[in-house]
């Protein structure tokens, strides 16, 4: 039976995606009876607002976790691996942020407007898909169910805050310093482990995360198989194609996708596409080229849905067709999918590990 109210504690609230999480949380239909933050010992003792009222942040550990019921975590894969099971083990349902636990069989792998029903099988944890294939599986499901979809071919215009607040400031200096006629300093970008760093202000990285073996960085290797988990419900299925192209752009905040699609129906029309996505859940249809109205970073940031327009049909291939598609990545791609998965766990009265 359901809780009058929850308590939920978020783990990583003073990252850039944890401080929204704190937000859409407190905007959300989720009745909270208490919220624990929950963060490194460095930021504990820290002061932040919930509802208009002061909570102080905690340092993060096993214990930190009885009598929760609900955890939203973005504290890294690492602290997600050490930190969630520990939650699971004292009752606690997770919705993880991290790559941590997305290509685990046991794991739901969920985008609320497109696959609800595998909330149905979690075992105490649920993961939040990357932020470039949140958006672009909200766009393209209406279009799967309705149409059928054969193959997807994307290439990513991927904002600098999808890479940490570090990384975010670093493209700031960054600007300053070119604007001065400075040497610009890199040390995040493309990635912190990787033993080149390159400049991100008026620059574009065609790298984010590793290179795989074949060529692929992790970044568009995630893509291809979150995409096939949830919409295949198996990260591998051969029944979908899928490839993908990342790239990190001189951008604060908001994800731009070039998707190119192909139809299983060949009479597919744009204007069945345009009226089937104007009455999709979570997607705003910005597509009246004619007047120069087309979906921009600037206009997404800060909104929770995601924004669809330049639909085109490719000429020379019947049923293909070419879409831009642009969402904030702190919020749809990151802390409203996670606050709209708990609503959703809430509202099926499954926050309760099994």
């Amino acid at each position: 039976m359901a809780k009058d109210a929850y308590t939920v504690a978020i783990l990583g609230v003073t990252g850039a995606v944890g401080t929204r999480l704190l937000e859409q949380l407190a905007q959300s239909k989720i009745p909270v009876e208490k919220v624990i933050p929950l963060a490194s010992s460095r930021s504990a003792g820290k002061t932040l607002q919930f509802k208009g009222q002061a909570v102080t942040v905690q340092e993060a550990k096993p214990e930190s976790f009885t009598g929760v019921d609900l955890v939203l975590a973005s504290a890294g894969g690492g602290v997600s691996k050490r930190l969630l099971p520990e939650a699971v083990k004292r009752g606690a349902v997770c919705v993880d942020n991290t790559s941590a636990f997305r290509m685990d069989p046991e794991v739901p792998l969920v985008v609320p407007e497109v696959n609800p029903e595998q909330l149905q099988k979690h075992q105490g944890i649920i993961a939040n898909p990357n932020c470039s294939t949140i958006q672009m599986m909200v766009a393209l499901e209406p279009l799967r169910r309705r149409f059928g979809l054969e193959q997807i071919v994307v290439s990513t215009y991927q904002a600098v805050s999808g890479a940490g607040q570090s990384a975010w400031q670093e493209l700031l200096d960054q600007a300053q310093q070119h604007l001065n006629q400075e040497t610009m300093t890199a040390k995040i970008l493309p990635t912190k482990g990787d033993p080149k760093h390159y400049p991100m202000a008026f620059n574009l990285l065609p790298q984010i995360d590793v290179f795989e073996e074949d060529g692929y960085s992790h970044e568009e290797w995630k893509m291809i198989h979150e995409t096939k988990k949830i919409m295949c419900n198996d990260m591998d299925d051969l029944s979908l194609k899928v490839t993908a192209t990342c790239v990190r752009v001189p951008v604060e905040l908001g994800h731009g996708e070039s998707i190119y699609i192909q139809l299983a129906d060949p009479t597919t029309t744009v204007e069945q596409i345009r009226d089937l996505l104007a009455q999709a859940p979570g997607v705003v249809v910005q597509d009246q080229p004619e007047e120069q109205i087309y979906p921009q970073p600037l206009t997404a940031a800060g909104k929770r849905e995601t924004f669809v327009g330049r639909i085109r049909a490719d000429a020379e291939n019947p049923g293909a067709f070419n879409l831009w598609v642009v969402s904030d990545n702190l919020l749809k791609g990151a802390a409203w999918n996670t606050v709209q998965i708990a609503e959703e766990l809430a509202r099926q009265d499954l926050v309760r590990v099994p």
